[in-house]
């Protein structure tokens, strides 16, 4: 029986999430054309290990090995018929080291795919798609959904719906707005939270993007927009990305993002958490920021509306099947 999300976080003034899954695997040698998911039964051993790692420096929330879990993504590795077992198996192996103790969130990224008009993937395959995760993960003992890093709010919308279909968990929603405060294909913070609001979804953020100073800029333009009842949820890329002889580095030390966590928490977020380039030391220092350091008053001042990007149109072919973007809890 899931625990109750929303009861835990009306009892705190935050919660703990954890940090970047990438990352870690990379440092125990996942090659960067290799399927994380995989190692949910190949390796399990090390994915209970990096979990555990974040339950040590303090998370009150891990997150499953399962961000590319829907058949597209696992279909770049012929592993497409494979979703409900390497999907199950990390949430399984999250609950086992989570105990009662912490939450378990199910990690459902983009299916890489554009929707209709401007891709092939409509609507009610997306759904589809999403659904067949979310029933495995609840299989496998998460307490609530996670959709994050999403940048178009049809998918996030058949995401929500797929969850919806399969199970009555909680859902939270992350979108990432890296393209002039707005998303690659043009949503603003304030939008994302009121049609994602209307939608039903409780918990509503942003992950991933260019580091805390988008995150600071992000973040109160949701708030402000936020109707009643709706919960925040952030996590930062730990700074920028960095090419350091052939590795992808980021600048942010656990220092930058402790000081991030308090801001964050005197805005209000409800979760902080961190996303790529963050490991369990980032956790610990923030951890430690909240639990030791006064929590600063935090006025929420709204800057200048930006626009939009450009249209979405110009992206797609990045975004199609030859080169997608892996972005997102890395």
């Amino acid at each position: 029986m899931p625990r109750d999300l929303f009861k835990l976080i009306e009892s705190n003034r935050f919660l703990i999430g954890d940090g970047a899954m990438g990352t870690m695997l990379q440092m125990k040698g996942l090659t960067g054309g290799g399927a994380p998911e995989l190692w949910n039964v190949q390796r399990p051993d090390i994915i209970k290990e990096i979990y555990q790692s974040y339950v040590d420096a303090g998370s009150q929330v891990i997150e499953t090995n399962t961000f590319g879990g829907t058949c597209y993504r696992l279909a770049l590795h012929k592993l497409q018929d494979r979703v409900h077992e390497l999907n199950y198996a990390g949430a399984a192996l999250a609950r086992e080291v989570a105990g009662e103790d912490v939450l378990v969130a199910g990690s459902m990224g983009p299916t890489g795919e554009l929707m209709q008009p401007m891709g092939e993937l409509t609507f009610e395959t997306a759904v589809d798609a999403f659904a067949e995760q979310a029933a495995a993960l609840a299989e496998g003992g998460v307490d609530f959904f996670l959709i994050e890093t999403m940048s178009d709010l049809d998918e996030v919308k058949a995401a929500v719906a797929g969850c919806q279909r399969v199970s009555d968990h909680p859902i939270a929603t992350t979108l990432t707005f890296d393209t002039n405060y707005h998303t690659m294909m043009g949503v603003s913070p304030a939008r994302a939270m009121q049609e994602l609001a209307a939608a039903g979804v409780k918990i509503i953020g942003a992950n991933c993007g260019n580091g805390p100073d988008e995150i600071r800029r992000v973040i109160p333009e949701m708030i402000a927009a936020r109707p009643e009842g709706v919960y925040i949820y952030a996590q930062s890329n730990a700074g920028l990305p960095h090419f350091d002889h052939g590795e992808i580095t980021y600048d942010g030390t656990p220092e930058v993002m402790a000081e991030l966590a308090l801001e964050l928490a005197g805005m209000g977020v409800d979760i902080i958490g961190a996303c790529c380039g963050s490991t369990p030391e980032h956790i610990r220092a923030m951890r430690e920021a909240l639990l030791t350091q006064p929590i600063p008053e935090f006025k929420i001042e709204l800057p200048e509306a930006t626009p939009p990007p450009a249209s979405p149109h110009s992206q797609r072919r990045e975004r199609r099947r030859g080169g997608r973007r892996r972005r997102g809890n890395e």
